[in-house]
């Protein structure tokens, strides 16, 4: 064998064995979240995939699990604690049951409208919160979000209080939100978001609630008549690890994920601009009767009870300083 030619297989060689080394270090982050490829969680994780692949180089690659495909989100906030997946990108409704300083951005009519959501979550006293999660075996990577809740329902218009009266209505698991329906005459019914369209179609529940960007991509226009602008609540939503996969990154990488979550929250939030602007028109299209003037300040008045139990939860003083933000 002449000495070029052996140079020249040794070259190729090494680029196989480069090659194969290469693809051994691609490591798959599995990454599930409860709706569609399409709707605002699936636009916001698919940024922070696509993040997070070009910051390391292709070293990281997304493997995504949409549409519930691994259970509730409870159930994909038990898995990235067990180590199961690696991330989810989940609305804040369970998360109050791991991480309880957390259910005070839930309380309904906290917040006046995006931008003091948005602007509180940002600010030092909204990170403050995502310092909380380590010790119950998450990290909390960014807040994203889920967006302002409305009501849909079979029976009737929503206005005021007295029309949800008696309505069964599918809730998430978290008690802020059902202590507050329930004041509205509700009878608050939790279910795993998997399972909601099913029995909206079944007729086991009357109606749900849940923002515009989730009634849209989840099609509800199919198995519910009418929507009230009600936004009750604002629903947070955020990017959860775990300290278990935290640690086998590289400090460069971590900095790549908490960057790339940013990435994925500005996806997300755009993607709820969009379907709180055009999104109403086309549920319209599709057959729903929108009520879009509701008695804001009669839902507020019969939300007294709860409001005193949430006093004495979270501090009066703790709900008046999110409520003064500015």
């Amino acid at each position: 064998m002449n000495f070029k030619k052996t140079i020249r297989l040794t070259s190729i060689a090494a680029a196989a064995w480069l090659a194969i080394g290469s693809a051994s270090a691609q490591t798959i982050v599995k990454i599930g979240y409860a709706s569609t490829p399409t709707g605002s969680y699936g636009l916001g994780v698919t940024a922070f995939c696509d993040a997070v692949e070009k910051g390391t180089q292709a070293r990281y690659k997304c493997q995504q699990f949409p549409n519930g495909s691994l259970g509730g989100e409870r159930e994909m906030i038990e898995a990235v604690q067990l180590g199961t997946l690696d991330i989810t990108d989940v609305s804040t409704g369970p998360v109050g049951n791991f991480v309880p300083e957390v259910k005070i951005v839930d309380i309904p009519f906290l917040f006046r409208d995006y931008d003091h959501a948005r602007g509180y979550l940002d600010s030092a006293a909204g990170q403050e919160l995502l310092k909380k999660f380590p010790a119950k075996g998450l990290v909390a990577l960014s807040w994203s979000e889920n967006g302002f809740r409305h009501m849909t329902n079979n029976k009737r218009p929503i206005v005021k209080p007295e029309d949800a009266s008696g309505l069964k209505m599918r809730t998430m698991e978290n008690k802020v939100h059902m202590d507050g329906y329930r004041t509205f005459g509700i009878r608050p019914t939790p279910m795993a978001f998997p399972e909601v369209f099913g029995a909206l179609q079944q007729g086991i529940v009357d109606g749900q609630e849940n923002p515009i960007p989730i009634i849209l991509a989840t099609k509800f226009s199919q198995v519910q008549k009418y929507l009230s602008l009600t936004g009750h609540v604002y629903s947070p939503a955020l990017f959860l690890t775990s300290p278990r996969f935290m640690k086998k990154l590289s400090e460069a990488d971590q900095k790549v994920f908490y960057e790339a979550a940013k990435i994925g929250t500005a996806a997300q939030r755009k993607k709820v601009n969009e379907d709180e602007a055009n999104g109403i028109a086309q549920l319209e299209s599709e057959g729903m009767i929108v009520v879009r003037q509701v008695d804001a300040a009669a839902f507020v008045k019969a939300l007294e009870p709860a409001y005193a139990s949430y006093a004495k939860e979270f501090g009066a003083e703790n709900i008046q300083k999110i409520r003064d933000f500015k």
